[in-house]
C-alpha cells in the first residue's frame, strides 16, 4: 500500500501512526503546509469513551497525552450574578500543540515520511500515483472542493460570531458564562486544558455583535495568522468580572462564523474525507479533533479489515456516518440553542442551568440525577416541585381543567369507523388510554363534515348518529375512569379522499371512487392526488359553520377539552403557510390575510364551546420547506390564536407539502413548542418522537413545554404513563392504578431478581467523587543552597 495523507492536523498524523504502526510496510507520506513547530489552537477535550479507544489502539499515545491531561467533573453556569454546579460529567483536556507533539514523535518513531512546510501535490496527481489518499486539509477542504460533484458537501454557515481565545485564569470546570449586556447576551465557553492556560471562546449573536460595535473593528482583511487585537481588548474589558485580572491571549483569533459541514458522501474512488473535510459538529458539544482522531482509527480499522480500499472505504463510512449523523443532532440543537440563547435568561438560575445542560437531549433528566442527584433535586425545589415527584407527574391545568400529571395521548387514527360513525375499535382504544394513567387524552382526526374526511374509515361528527356513537363511548370510558376526554376536530382539505394508509403510513389517492377536495388554492399534494377546489368565501362560511356544529356536538356528547387541527396540510394548514395560500383576496397573501379564515373558524367554535372546558389548537409550527412558515410567523400564528381564545397551543410540525424535508430525531419537534412557550408564555403542548419518561421529563424541568404528548409510545403500550412511573418508583395521586389493577402496579421481577451476588472485593474502592475541579498543583520554587 501506498498512502497520501493530506493535512498534519491531530486526525491526519494520527491515521498515519496507527496505519503504520499495524502495517510497517506500508508506504505513508503525509504533507503539512506549516512549519512543524508552528503553534495554532488552544485546548482540545475528550471523552472517556474516544480514550478508551485510543488506549486500545496505541498505548503509547495514550499514555503520552494521559500525562499532559487536565481533568475535572463539574460544569459551572454562571447566569444572573449567581453560579450553579453540577458535577459528575468527567472531562478530560490538553493542548491541542502538545497533542500534535505528541504525534509527530509517534510518526517519526514510526518511520512515517512527514514533509513539514510542503504543499501537497494535487490531489489529481496523489490519487494517480497513491493506492489511497487521506485528505484531513480541513474545514476549507481543497480536496473537497476539487471533487465536489461526487463529495456533494453542504457548508451551513451560522449566525453567531465566536472568537477562539485562551487565557491565562486556569478555570477549575468547564464554564459557561452568559451575561446580558446593553448591547444583548454574550456567552463564554471555557475550560482549562493544563496548568497555565484555558480556553475562552467569546460567542455573541450576529445584531447584539454589530450593537457592541465589533463590525467597525473586523470590517477589514486580516493576514493569516493575524489577530483582531482590538476586538481582543474590547472583550478583556467586558468581561474582566470572569478573568480576574488575567488577560485574554489570541492566536489568529479573529470574529468568524461557525459553519457545519456535511457531505452527501466522503468517498471519491481511492480518495476519502477525515476530520473537518467531511463533517463538523459545533464547539458547544464536542471537540473536532476528537471526531477526527475517532474517524482515523476507525479507517485504519477498515482498511485492516477488507480486501480492497474500495471495500475498506464504503465500510468506514458505514460505521462512522451514523455516529457523526448522531453528534451533528445533538450539535445542531446545542447550536440553535446558543443561537437563541436571548429567550432563556429570563429564567431563574436553577432552571437556566438545567436548559443548557440538557440542550443537547444527550444530556437528560435522568443522566444528571445519576450524576450529581442533588443538582436535580436543587432546580425542582427551586421550580416548585420536589425531588421525589417526576417532573412529568406534577399537576397543571389545561385552560379550566386540572389535570393530575402532565402527560398527554395526543389524536391517533385508527381509520375503523363506518360511514363516519365511531364503534368498537374507538372505544377499545379510549378505554385502555385512560386507564393508562395519562392525565388527557384526546379522541384523533374527527371530521366535521362527509368531504372533510382523510379517508373512508375516518370518524365525523356531524350527524346524530355520530354523535349519539360518540356519547355512547364516553360513557362507556367514564364508567371506568376520570381521566379527562377530548377530541380533535377536523377538515383534511386537499389531504383527504384517500385510501387508509397501509403498513408505510401512507395513503394513495382514492380517484374515481372519492370525494371533490377543497383546499386555500388548487394546488395538488402531489403529482399523484387530484387538483383540488380553491374554496369560495361561501365554502369558508359553511365550513367554519360545519367547524361550530361539530364543537357543539362535542360538549353534547360529554368531551373534557376540543382540539382544533390547524396544521399537517388539512385546509385551515392550507391557509396559514404561504407554501399553499397563493390567494390574491383577503384570504391571501399577507400572514395577517392568510390567519383571516383560521380565526374565522376559532371564533365560531368559541361561541358554542364552553370557556371552563380547554380549546386547544395544533398548528404546525415549520413546514421543513424553503418558503414556508417561518418562526417569527409561527410566534405571531400563536399569538394571534391565544387572542382569539386558544387555552393553549399543541405544536407540531411539517406534512404541509410533500416535498418537506424535515430533519428528524428524537423529540425533534420540542424547540418548538419551546419556541413558541418562550416567546409568547402560550401554554404549549410539545409533541413528535417522544416516548421515553426520561426526555418528558427533561422537557418540562427545562420549561420547554408545559405538557408533552407521547403517540405512537401509547400505542406499543397503552399503560406508558403508569408504567413509567412504576420504571420511577413513583406511587401517587398522579399516576393512580385502576383498583381491579392494583396488584400489578409494581414493576415485575426480572431474570434472576431473586439472586443475591456474593462480596468478592476485600477493601471496598472509594466512591467516584462527584465534585472534581482541575486545581493543579502549584509549581514550588526549587530550594536555595547557601555557598560557602
Amino acid at each position: 500500500m501506498r498512502v497520501a495523507v493530506i493535512g498534519g492536523g491531530p486526525g491526519g498524523l494520527y491515521f498515519a501512526a496507527l496505519a503504520k504502526r499495524l502495517s510497517p510496510e506500508w508506504e505513508i507520506t503525509l504533507w503539512e503546509r506549516n512549519a512543524r513547530d508552528d503553534a495554532f489552537g488552544f485546548g482540545v477535550v475528550f471523552s472517556d469513551e474516544t480514550l478508551d479507544g485510543i488506549a486500545q489502539a496505541d498505548p503509547a499515545v495514550f499514555t503520552a497525552m494521559s500525562a499532559e491531561f487536565a481533568r475535572w467533573s463539574d460544569i459551572d453556569v454562571h447566569h444572573g450574578g449567581e453560579v450553579r454546579t453540577s458535577g459528575g460529567h468527567g472531562f478530560a483536556a490538553m493542548d491541542r500543540n502538545r497533542l500534535r507533539e505528541i504525534l509527530q514523535k509517534r510518526c517519526a518513531e514510526l518511520h512515517v515520511d512527514v514533509r513539514y512546510g510542503t504543499q501537497a501535490p494535487p490531489v489529481e496527481q496523489l490519487s494517480a500515483d497513491y493506492d489511497l489518499v487521506v485528505a484531513a486539509d480541513g474545514i476549507r477542504s481543497a480536496t473537497r472542493e476539487t471533487y465536489a460533484e461526487s463529495f456533494g458537501p453542504d457548508l451551513d454557515e451560522r449566525n453567531c460570531r465566536y472568537m477562539w481565545l485562551s487565557t491565562d485564569r486556569v478555570f477549575e470546570a468547564f464554564t459557561f458564562i452568559v451575561e446580558e449586556r446593553d448591547f444583548g447576551v454574550v456567552q463564554v465557553h471555557a475550560y482549562p486544558y493544563d496548568d497555565k492556560r484555558s480556553t475562552f471562546i467569546v460567542e455573541i449573536a450576529e445584531d447584539a455583535w454589530r450593537r457592541a460595535g465589533f463590525e467597525a473593528l473586523a470590517d477589514r482583511e486580516f493576514a493569516r495568522g493575524e489577530n483582531d487585537e482590538e476586538s481582543v481588548r474590547r472583550c478583556e474589558q467586558f468581561l474582566a468580572e470572569h478573568l480576574d485580572g488575567h488577560r485574554l491571549i489570541p492566536n489568529a483569533s479573529k470574529w468568524i462564523r461557525f459553519t457545519t459541514v456535511r457531505n452527501a458522501s466522503w468517498c471519491h474512488q481511492n480518495v476519502v474525507l477525515l476530520g473537518d473535510a467531511a463533517h463538523t459538529a459545533h464547539f458547544s458539544i464536542g471537540s473536532g479533533t476528537k471526531l477526527a482522531m475517532e474517524d482515523a482509527l476507525a479507517l485504519v480499522a477498515s482498511l485492516h479489515e477488507h480486501h480492497s480500499v474500495a471495500e475498506a472505504l464504503a465500510a468506514y463510512e458505514a460505521e462512522r456516518r451514523p455516529v457523526v449523523e448522531s453528534t451533528q443532532r445533538a450539535a445542531q440543537a446545542s447550536l440553535e440553542w446558543f443561537e437563541t440563547i436571548d429567550r432563556y435568561t429570563g429564567q431563574a438560575p436553577d432552571q437556566f442551568a438545567f436548559n443548557l445542560l440538557t440542550r443537547s437531549r444527550r444530556v437528560t433528566y435522568d443522566n444528571l440525577r445519576a450524576r450529581d442527584a442533588d443538582f436535580v433535586t436543587a432546580v425542582a425545589t427551586a421550580s416548585g416541585g420536589t425531588a421525589t415527584v417526576p417532573p412529568m407527574f406534577r399537576p397543571a391545568r389545561l385552560g379550566g381543567l386540572s389535570l393530575r400529571n402532565r402527560v398527554v395521548v395526543p389524536p391517533m387514527a385508527t381509520y375503523t369507523a363506518n360511514a363516519g360513525v365511531p364503534g368498537s375499535f374507538e372505544q377499545a382504544q379510549l378505554t385502555a388510554q385512560v386507564l393508562g394513567g395519562a392525565g388527557v387524552v384526546f379522541a384523533g382526526m374527527t371530521a366535521v363534515s362527509p368531504d372533510g374526511r382523510a379517508t373512508s374509515g375516518c370518524p365525523g361528527l356531524y350527524t346524530g348518529e355520530q354523535e349519539a356513537a360518540w356519547r355512547a363511548i364516553v360513557d362507556a370510558v367514564r364508567a371506568v375512569s376520570d381521566t379527562p376526554l377530548g377530541i380533535q376536530l377536523t377538515h383534511a382539505g386537499r389531504r383527504g379522499s384517500t385510501s387508509v394508509p397501509g403498513p408505510d403510513g401512507v395513503g394513495l389517492p382514492l380517484g374515481g371512487n372519492g370525494w371533490p377536495t377543497l383546499a386555500a388554492s388548487p394546488l395538488a399534494w402531489d403529482e399523484a392526488s387530484p387538483v383540488p377546489r380553491e374554496a369560495t368565501t361561501e365554502e369558508l362560511r359553511r365550513v367554519a359553520q360545519h367547524f361550530a356544529e361539530a364543537a357543539a356536538r362535542a360538549r353534547r356528547a360529554g368531551f373534557d377539552a376540543l382540539e382544533l387541527q390547524f396544521g399537517h396540510g388539512h385546509l385551515v394548514s392550507g391557509f396559514l403557510s404561504p407554501l399553499t395560500n397563493h390567494r390574491t383576496d383577503e384570504y391571501g397573501g399577507t400572514l395577517a390575510g392568510r390567519l383571516r379564515f383560521p380565526l374565522e373558524v376559532l371564533s365560531a367554535v368559541r361561541a358554542v364551546w364552553p370557556d371552563g372546558k380547554p380549546l386547544v389548537v395544533r398548528i404546525s409550527a415549520a413546514d421543513w420547506a424553503e418558503g414556508g412558515t417561518t418562526e417569527a410567523e409561527a410566534v405571531e400564528i400563536c399569538r394571534a390564536l391565544a387572542a382569539a381564545g386558544t387555552d393553549a397551543v399543541d405544536v407540531s410540525t411539517g406534512e404541509v407539502v410533500a416535498h418537506e424535508q424535515p430533519r428528524y430525531g428524537r423529540s425533534y419537534q420540542t424547540p418548538f413548542a419551546d419556541l413558541i412557550r418562550n416567546a409568547t408564555g402560550i401554554p404549549t403542548i410539545a409533541v413528535g418522537a417522544i416516548s421515553s419518561y426520561d426526555d418528558a421529563n427533561s422537557i418540562i424541568l427545562a420549561g420547554r413545554a408545559d405538557l408533552v404528548a407521547v403517540g405512537r409510545a401509547h400505542l406499543y403500550d397503552p399503560l406508558w404513563t403508569l408504567h413509567a412511573a412504576a420504571d420511577q418508583g413513583y406511587r401517587d395521586a398522579a399516576a393512580s392504578w385502576p383498583g381491579p389493577w392494583q396488584a400489578g402496579s409494581r414493576k415485575p421481577p426480572g431474570p434472576r431478581a431473586d439472586r443475591v451476588p456474593p462480596r468478592l472485593h476485600l477493601l471496598r474502592g472509594a466512591a467516584a467523587l462527584v465534585h472534581r475541579r482541575w486545581q493543579p498543583e502549584p509549581v514550588r520554587p526549587l530550594p536555595v543552597t547557601a555557598s560557602c
